[in-house]
């Protein structure tokens, strides 16, 4: 479902983001090491946060979207993260590589994982996507439109031209 809102509405997020139009909190998980096996999220968690100290989170996310199916193997390595963020302009340095390499953000990973499971209502958390806008889940009622791209564009728009519109969709 990640990556069906990746190629979907998450376009639209990204697009807006990039343009300065709204501005995106993400709280990663890692709760597919359990799963899979492995520190795989771990780690992406970890690179992730590295690309932001670098200024090329969305960049590098949107590299990591496209190379979804390594998760299927028992996650990513060191060396697969690194060889990703090759592909991403200016973020590859001695910095950056060293934070990947090192798990230098292992309490941000933790505290994101705690983070995550306390969003809604669920002890295990909300699931992945979870959308939420001005710190509220995005309702039922809405939340398959996160998966059109022009939907999604539009209810951005709304939000941002008329916040108290919001109050209709909120959970």
């Amino acid at each position: 479902m990640v990556a069906e809102f990746e190629a979907t509405g998450a376009k639209a997020i990204r697009a807006e983001t990039l343009g300065r139009q709204v501005r995106t909190k993400y709280t990663l998980a890692s709760f597919k090491d359990v799963r899979l096996g492995g520190d795989g999220s771990k780690r992406t968690v970890n690179a992730l946060r590295a690309a932001l100290d670098a200024q090329r989170f969305t960049e590098y996310h949107a590299v990591l979207v496209e190379s979804q199916e390594v998760e299927t193997s028992g996650g990513y390595t060191t060396e697969h993260l690194l060889n990703l963020a090759a592909r991403v302009p200016g973020l590859r340095s001695e910095t950056f590589d060293a934070a990947v390499s090192s798990m230098k953000y292992g309490d941000f990973v933790t505290a994101s994982q705690t983070a995550y499971q306390q969003t809604g209502d669920d002890p295990i958390g909300p699931g992945a996507p979870a959308v939420t806008i001005d710190a509220k889940m995005v309702s039922e009622k809405i939340y398959g439109n996160l998966f059109e791209e022009d939907l999604t564009a539009e209810l951005l728009t709304t939000v941002r031209k008329n916040p108290v519109a919001w109050q209709l969709y909120r959970s």
